[in-house]
C-alpha cells in the first residue's frame, strides 16, 4: 500500500484517523501497531513475518545488552552481524549470483529472491536503536510494543525519512495531539501528495519515455530534457513521501525530522548531502563515518572513509552498479571539495551553484540508467 493509492486516501487512512482519537489513550500504541502491521502486509503479507522476527530478536538482544554488561559487545556483533546478513541476503543475493554467473561465463541454478518492502529502512532503524544502547545513550525498551511501533510505524516504514530511536524514545510513551498539530500534519500530508501525484508521476511519464528510447539516436537535446526532468522526478517524488510521511506522523502526534532542505539551491556537494535525504546522511555519519574515524586521522584516512561511506551510500540505494556508481562518484566531489576546491566555491557563489547543479544533473543519469552502458550514451549525448 502506497499513500497515494485510492485504498490508503480513501479507506485505510480514514479508518485509522477517527479509531485513532476515538480509542483510550493506553491502546493507541497497539491500535497504531496493528494498522501498521496490515499496512505493510497489504501488497506482501508473507514478509510481515520477517519483520516480526527481527522486532521480536532486537528486542531480545536489547534486554541482554542492558543486563550482561560483559557481553554486549558480543551481541552488539551478532544484532549487527544478523541484521545485515538479512538485509544482504534479500537485497543482494541477486546482483551477487549475476555477478559470479559473468565471472565464471555459465549459469548458476539459483532462485530468485524478491525483496521485502522497506527492509532498508527499517533494518536501520533497527541498528541505530542497537547501537546507541550499546552505546549507553538509553535504557533498553522493556515494552515491546512500543519498539514494534517504533520499528513498523507506517508513516516512515515504506520511503522513510529513517528515523533515530533516540529521536522517538519519549513520544513513544508520552505525546500530545491537538488541533493545530494535526491541521499542520493534514497540511503538509497534502503538500506531499501534491508532489507526488501532480508533480513526479506527471513528470516520470515524461522521463520514462525518454529513456524507454534506443539511446543510440538519442538527439543531445531529449537526452538534456529527459535528464532535467528526472533530476525533478526524483526530488518531488522522494521529498513529496518524505511530507507525507511527516505529515502523517505529526497527525498521531509524533515528530520527525526533516529529511530535505531545498538541496538543489546547495552551491557545493557537501552542502548538497546535507540537505538532500538528511536521515540517511545521519545515519552514515553517525554510525560508519566517525567510527570509521572520520576526519580525525589525517587526509588519506578521511578520504578512505569518505569513499567507504558513499560506496555504502550507493549499494544501499540498490544491487546495481549504477547505484555504486553513483555513490562513488559523489564521493569522489566530496574527496575534490575538501582538497581545496571548497575554498574557491566559496569565494564565487554563482559558478559554485551551476558546479553543483551540473555534478548532481550528471549523477541522476548515473542513478536513473538501467545500466551503465546506457548511463555511458546518455552522458555521452
Amino acid at each position: 500500500m502506497v499513500f497515494s493509492s485510492l485504498v490508503f486516501l480513501w479507506t485505510f487512512l480514514p479508518l485509522i484517523f477517527i479509531g485513532y482519537f476515538l480509542i483510550q489513550d493506553n491502546f493507541k500504541n497497539i491500535f497504531l501497531l496493528l494498522a501498521s502491521l496490515i499496512f505493510y502486509s497489504w501488497g506482501e503479507p508473507k514478509y510481515i513475518f520477517l519483520m516480526l522476527c527481527s522486532i521480536l530478536f532486537n528486542y531480545a538482544v536489547g534486554l541482554f545488552i542492558d543486563k550482561y554488561e560483559k557481553q554486549k559487545r558480543f551481541l552488539l556483533i551478532l544484532s549487527i552481524g544478523t541484521n545485515i546478513g538479512i538485509l544482504a541476503y534479500f537485497k543482494y543475493f541477486n546482483f551477487i549470483i549475476e555477478i559470479v554467473r559473468k565471472f565464471i561465463g555459465k549459469e548458476i541454478e539459483s532462485t530468485q529472491v524478491t525483496l521485502p518492502i522497506g527492509i532498508s529502512f527499517f533494518t536501520f532503524q533497527i541498528l541505530s536503536y542497537v547501537i546507541d544502547l550499546y552505546r549507553g545513550h538509553y535504557k533498553a525498551q522493556k515494552n515491546i510494543i512500543h519498539l514494534a511501533l517504533y520499528i513498523s510505524f507506517f508513516p516512515q516504514l515504506i520511503a522513510g525519512p529513517i528515523v533515530q530511536y533516540k529521536d522517538i524514545n519519549e513520544q513513544l510513551s508520552h505525546r500530545i495531539c491537538t488541533p493545530e498539530k494535526i491541521a499542520w500534519g493534514i497540511r503538509r500530508f497534502i503538500y506531499g501528495l501534491g508532489k507526488k501525484v501532480i508533480l513526479a508521476n506527471t513528470i516520470a511519464q515524461c522521463v520514462d519515455t525518454i529513456y524507454s528510447l534506443d539511446y543510440f539516436s538519442l538527439t543531445g537535446s531529449l537526452a538534456w530534457i529527459g535528464t532535467i526532468l528526472y533530476a525533478l522526478q526524483i526530488y518531488y517524488d522522494f521529498s513529496g513521501y518524505s511530507d507525507m510521511a511527516i505529515g502523517l506522523g505529526k497527525i498521531f502526534g509524533f515528530t520527525f525530522h526533516e529529511n530535505f532542505s531545498y538541496p538543489y539551491l546547495s552551491t557545493s556537494i557537501q552542502e548538497f548531502w546535507k540537505k538532500w535525504h538528511i536521515s540517511l546522511g545521519t545515519w552514515f555519519k553517525e554510525y560508519l563515518y566517525i567510527p570509521l574515524g572520520g576526519n580525525r586521522k589525517g587526509n588519506i584516512r578521511t578520504f578512505l572513509n569518505l569513499f567507504i561511506v558513499f560506496f555504502a551510500t550507493g549499494l544501499w540505494h540498490g544491487a546495481s552498479f549504477n547505484f555504486i556508481l553513483w555513490g562513488v562518484y559523489h564521493g569522489l566531489f566530496q574527496i575534490i571539495e575538501r582538497l581545496g576546491f571548497k575554498h574557491f566555491l566559496d569565494k564565487h557563489k554563482t559558478i559554485a551553484h551551476i558546479y553543483t547543479i551540473i555534478v548532481f544533473t550528471f549523477g541522476w543519469v548515473i542513478f536513473r540508467s538501467k545500466d551503465l552502458m546506457q548511463a555511458g550514451e546518455m552522458l555521452k549525448r
